[in-house]
């Protein structure tokens, strides 16, 4: 989730004239940061041999 603060800063780093896409782009990104430093701080990833291994018996 993404707090107003970090909405307000992304919008002033925009420059004066932007579209919504790119403003949806960058949030969406920023969200996705945001989850990626959640779940490492609950320990919630996995490490890349175990990310092998599941693709391995995925793609059997």
């Amino acid at each position: 989730m993404i707090t107003k603060t970090k909405l307000k800063e992304q919008i002033d780093s925009f420059p004066e004239q932007f579209s919504i896409d790119e403003l949806i782009e960058r949030l969406i990104l920023i969200e996705k940061i945001e989850i990626g430093k959640m779940q490492f701080e609950n320990n919630q990833i996995i490490s890349e041999s175990e990310l092998d291994k599941e693709l391995d018996t995925l793609f059997k």
